[in-house]
């Protein structure tokens, strides 16, 4: 098992990461509200979690990790009144084109996704024992949060309470006790979906929902809790606020946050309108271009996106994909066996990944090794072993980044073209070799 080093946001600095249980991991990574399509910016915290899970599992460890959809929300009732269809119906449509969405950027599907619908009596004990227990308060129509009930707010974002100014990132409301508390219930008489309360016919507030469900699902305090750096504050804070008051610990014993992706330095909003669809991307791109786009940076550096750079990144892919065909077809039409050993060079690759899961640094590893492969494949007489072991280095460097390289294996009869035109090439019978070749590229056959 690999050491392995991170950077924990409720710290600040970089720790040793030791799991609670050993050799399994429990993460959990804030998921979408689902009223919309994924931008960009919003594949990136799934991009980079997923390839944490992936770099953990190859190590040893057993990963269970939990990604919530927030499946009622004010967007959520806006969009279905807009559309004049119902919030399940809104949430289904968005829910579909996000697990397909992952599918194609290369995801794991072994993520539990917990819906806020389906945990609404969970959240309503869990708020009624807040009031109890006097965390929390009811007036006029909504519940609070009492923030300075504890005496930790503000540990995450390392936000002062009395630094806080009333109306910059917080609701300017006279029911409050304090400007900083917030809503855990919303009661409302509106169209949208509500549900009975010891509070009144409402909805939860945003930042009790994961809380909750990060207690129903692993029961108790989690190794991993992720997000984008956007979440940090209020979000993220409020959530560890809740769980300090009545669990007595901070959810997660490591915090991890990534960067935002900015269009021309600017924040990317849906709100604001200036995104880009990832569904957009992936039509215009390969989609394991927009993966490297994402990996070929450090998750903590803010990336700005920029046409000339998404084209330098489906390049650097394209290159990829080649060397990666060119060595499994030249395995394949040798002996088809692909047993190899990994090389040296991946405990170089898994060192970069063990340190704060520098994916810009192991990604210059795998650069070296296509190097060596495409050296190797233009060296007369090689040994297969020599090519099997760079195949096997490739492909597990390549999985743990969910890049996959779409191939198909050749049928006999196409194994027999390809040796024959191979054949006639080496015997510079070119009349054949050019009437094989047409006859190879007319049945899809990519070499």
């Amino acid at each position: 098992m690999k050491n392995i080093k991170l950077y924990n946001s409720l710290t600040n600095k970089i720790e040793d990461f030791k799991t609670i249980k050993e050799n399994e991991v429990s993460m959990y990574v804030c998921g979408p509200t689902v009223y919309n399509h994924m931008h960009i910016g919003n594949a990136r915290p799934v991009i980079f979690f997923d390839t944490v899970k992936k770099f953990l599992e190859y190590i040893g460890y057993n990963v269970k990790m939990v990604s919530n959809f927030t499946d009622i929300d004010d967007k959520i009732i806006k969009k279905a009144q807009e559309e004049n269809i119902s919030e399940e119906e809104v949430s289904t449509k968005y829910i579909d084109a996000y697990l397909k969405a992952c599918d194609k950027i290369g995801c794991s599907n072994d993520v539990e996704h917990p819906k806020v619908t389906e945990n609404i009596e969970n959240i309503v004990e869990f708020i009624d024992e807040l009031v109890k227990k006097g965390y929390a308060y009811q007036s006029g129509d909504d519940v609070y949060f009492d923030v300075r009930s504890i005496e930790n707010y503000g540990i995450l974002s390392n936000q002062k309470l009395d630094n806080l100014e009333s109306g910059s990132r917080i609701d300017i409301n006279t029911n409050k006790k304090d400007p900083a508390d917030f809503t855990l219930w919303k009661k409302t008489k509106d169209v949208g979906k509500k549900w009975d309360s010891p509070f009144g016919m409402g909805r939860p507030g945003w930042h009790t929902e994961c809380v909750v469900m990060i207690d129903k699902i692993f029961g108790g305090i989690i190794d991993i809790h992720g997000g984008g750096n956007d979440l940090k504050f209020p979000h993220h804070e409020n959530e560890i606020a809740q769980s300090c008051a009545l669990n007595h610990h901070t959810i997660a014993n490591y915090w991890l946050h990534n960067a935002r992706i900015d269009l021309s330095g600017e924040k990317m909003s849906k709100s604001l309108g200036n995104v880009i669809w990832l569904k957009d991307i992936i039509e215009q791109y390969p989609p394991q271009a927009y993966r490297l786009f994402v990996l070929a940076n450090h998750y903590r550096q803010t990336i700005n996106y920029n046409d000339e750079l998404m084209q330098k990144m489906n390049n650097e892919w394209e290159k990829i994909e080649k060397t990666y065909i060119s060595l499994y077809r030249k395995i394949e039409l040798i002996d088809g066996n692909f047993d190899g050993n990994v090389l040296p060079i991946m405990d170089e690759y898994l060192n970069e990944m063990a340190y704060d899961f520098n994916t810009a640094n192991a990604l210059s590893i795998i650069y070296n090794h296509l190097k060596t492969i495409n050296k190797d494949l233009r060296t007369k007489d090689i040994e297969i072993s020599v090519l099997k072991d760079d195949f096997k280095t490739l492909k597990d460097m390549l999985d743990i980044f969910g890049l996959y390289v779409n191939i198909n294996s050749l049928t006999s009869e196409e194994l027999t073209l390809v040796k024959d035109w191979m054949n006639a090439r080496k015997e510079k019978d070119f009349e054949k070799a050019d009437i094989l070749r047409k006859e190879i590229i007319e049945k899809g056959i990519v070499l």
